[in-house]
């Protein structure tokens, strides 16, 4: 009889499937593939993940660069992954930290002044160093190379992304 056992304490990848766009010596750069429920849900309408503008330049704010060890050409399909904690961690600097500051921002300038003009713009204020923090911490985090994408494997036919 065989157990087939979990190891938790391995690290959980979250995987996608992308395609070479362009090769630029040791270098390809990527887009990312849509997965079959991306604009199907009830606010697709507003989503930001379709981007703004032509289609043109919402791939090209898309495109992200992978060394290109593997010998990828133009055309190829690829599956990369990133951890899911950097994606969390990503996720925090980017949306949680902006918002804590500004509430926070907010509820010390409400219980000091009592005044809404005061607290909304204690609130603007709060957001704009949240955001100042976020893009600093998110610079950071892209410099020590977590936040980035790890070739994986050659994707195969109809292979689309899943959680590993």
């Amino acid at each position: 009889m065989t157990h087939d056992t979990v190891d938790f304490g391995a690290p959980t990848l979250v995987e996608g499937t992308a395609r070479v766009v362009a090769v630029d010596g040791d270098r390809v750069w990527l887009v990312p593939e849509q997965t079959t429920s991306c604009g199907s849900c009830a606010s697709s309408g507003a989503c930001g993940a379709k981007g703004i503008g032509t289609t043109a330049s919402r791939l090209e704010a898309r495109r992200f660069p992978l060394d290109n060890e593997a010998g990828l050409i133009i055309g190829e399909r690829v599956v990369v992954g990133i951890r899911e904690t950097a994606l969390l961690k990503a996720s925090l600097t980017a949306y949680a930290l902006p918002l804590t500051t500004m509430l926070v921002a907010g509820g010390v300038a409400q219980s000091i002044a009592g005044s809404d003009g005061v607290t909304m713009a204690s609130m603007a204020a709060g957001l704009a160093l949240g955001l100042l923090a976020a893009r600093l911490g998110a610079g950071r985090l892209f410099s020590r190379g977590e936040i980035a994408p790890k070739f994986l494997r050659r994707a195969g036919v109809g292979e689309s992304c899943h959680i590993d």
